[in-house]
């Protein structure tokens, strides 16, 4: 057995305190621990050299070995644990010690100039792994450190999102805007391919697709409409939680197999609540393999709340609005009722009465009188007409009727007053995705353009067709009379035209005027059936 001479000893220590400073700069565990096991090795002059590093719970986290074949290593810890046991000193075996905690240990075996390992050997090792202990405990500090760090700067970001979205959302009175920013922020935040937002029907159990955002739209519009526990979408209303799906194509929560078959591995779908209730689901999908972590879910949760409130909050808005107008109707039908309906009365029996002046007494001039007071109550009534109905639009539709059953109601009307025949010709009793709004406009545009026909037309036949083509409800008001130059005329057609146009504009649809002098008269006109918007994202029924 040699032993080192103490020149030689001085010439390692001085060496390993080289090797400290070293050590000390090295800030990835991964280098230091390969610098650690090869200089060991080269120190003692080792075939073979092994370090295994625990973690807190003291299992294996790092297994670093050099010129070691892994066939050998269970044969290097068969010798270690045999020798060892023998008292040989052919396999070295040093802890790795931060105090009374061990971090790991480095093994030795087959020195290559002698026998066996030296105690100078030992010695030597035990020195080194005590540079080593500290320089390996620095960098685990450091890396803690590091990942503080990434904690509070991935905490920043989710505040300046929530924040940002916050803003949005309370200066907003706009679903449609509360929607769009909020899927808009959250798949840029967290790099999602396609989002969706259902919003749940009032009173009811169907979640309706009202936003869709990113690729692949005909995949995910292949089923826009779902049950309350019916898929993903239906169980995360049914249960007001997050859940999210990593097995699309087999999953049988997904009903739509288009959306694993354009590429998607990932879904999530995650409430949007208001009061413990919810009032729509918002879903995120992705090609890649996400993974979705605890801080994610809570921060898509908080934003869920969040967009909910906001989304109930306008929905409750629009209700008190609602109930205002329906208020204002009543209030300024029963001043109708008891102001120019009374004083049309009066007019009409100044009449009668003048009617028997002129036959039973024959005074002219109290007639004349009595006609001057009658054309100025007219004319007074035509100003109150005039300002009701500049401050409210006529509306005869029945809600608890289907917009057949309403158009039918205006024919019939407009046969009564104008002896015109009409007819209805519809392709379903009911159109079910189309929007409240979108219906609406359909009725005032039929009501107008059967009111034009009676009072210019001349007619003899009127038709009305209502149908449903690729995503849309067409209406169609046809008549037999004397037509009109549409390019002349449009200038003199007065609110009515411009009002048409208007109303087709706001719900997305169009509007069109086919005529010509002793060719009748055709208003074709569409509406999306459903809240549609083109471009980038698209609303949807």
């Amino acid at each position: 057995m040699t032993n080192l001479t103490p020149k030689q000893l001085d010439s390692q220590l001085g060496t390993f305190q080289q090797v400290n400073r070293e050590l000390g700069e090295d800030l990835s565990l991964d280098t230091l621990l390969e610098r650690i096991v090869r200089l060991a090795r080269a120190q003692v002059k080792a075939r073979y050299a092994t370090l295994e590093l625990q973690d807190d719970k003291g299992l294996v986290g790092y297994f670093v070995r050099v010129c070691l074949l892994n066939g050998e290593v269970k044969r290097v810890f068969e010798r270690e644990c045999g020798e060892n046991q023998s008292g040989s000193n052919a396999t070295l075996k040093i802890p790795i010690l931060s105090g009374e905690r061990v971090l790991g240990k480095l093994l030795l075996s087959d020195k290559q100039d002698a026998a066996e390992f030296t105690p100078d050997d030992e010695r030597l090792m035990k020195t080194l792994m005590a540079y080593a202990s500290i320089a390996i405990t620095n960098v685990r500090l450091y890396q803690n450190i590091l990942g503080c760090d990434r904690q509070l700067t991935q905490q920043n970001e989710d505040l300046s999102l929530i924040n940002d979205l916050a803003q949005t959302v309370a200066n907003s009175w706009d679903i449609k805007e509360i929607m769009s920013q909020t899927l808009s922020h959250v798949l840029n935040y967290l790099k999602m391919t396609t989002g969706e937002i259902y919003l749940r029907d009032k009173g009811g159990d169907d979640l309706r697709l009202s936003l869709l955002r990113g690729e692949h739209f005909e995949a995910f519009y292949s089923k826009n409409i779902f049950r309350v526990g019916e898929g993903i979408v239906g169980k995360v209303a049914e249960q007001g939680k997050p859940l999210v799906c990593y097995s699309l194509a087999t999953d049988p929560r997904i009903l739509r197999p288009a959306v694993p078959k354009a590429g998607f591995r990932c879904l999530a779908g995650i409430p949007l609540l208001a009061r413990r209730k919810t009032v729509g689901v918002m879903t995120l999908s992705c090609k890649d393999e996400h993974q979705f972590t605890d801080r994610e879910f809570d921060l898509l949760t908080t934003i869920g709340t969040w967009a909910g409130t906001a989304i109930e909050n306008v929905q409750l808005q629009q209700q008190s609005n609602r109930v205002a107008v329906l208020e204002e109707r009543e209030r300024i039908g029963m001043d109708l009722h008891d102001g120019i309906i009374q004083s049309l009365y009066s007019i009409g029996l100044t009449l009668d009465y003048v009617k028997v002046i002129l036959k039973e007494e024959n005074d002219t001039e109290n007639a004349l009188k009595r006609l001057m007071l009658t054309t100025n109550g007219i004319n007074n009534a035509i100003n109150d007409i005039r300002s009701y109905v500049s401050g409210l639009r006529p509306s005869q539709m029945q809600a608890d009727k289907t917009l057949p059953e309403n158009i039918a109601f205006i024919i019939e009307q407009f046969e009564t007053y104008s002896q015109i025949k009409g007819e209805l010709i519809c392709s379903s009793k009911t159109f079910p995705n189309l929007p409240y709004e979108n219906t609406v406009t359909l009725f005032h545009i039929c009501q107008e353009a059967l009111a034009n026909a009676a009072r210019h037309s001349h007619a003899t036949k009127a038709r009305v067709n209502l149908w449903a083509e690729n995503g849309a409800v067409h209406l169609e008001i046809s008549d037999n009379g004397k037509g009109f130059n549409v390019d002349s005329t449009k200038k003199n057609l007065g609110h009515g035209l411009s009002n048409m146009q208007r109303r087709t504009r706001k719900v997305g649809g169009s509007i069109k005027i086919d005529s010509a002098p002793l060719r009748g008269t055709c208003v074709q006109v569409w509406v999306p059936n459903g809240e549609v918007e083109c471009g980038e994202e698209r609303v949807a029924s």
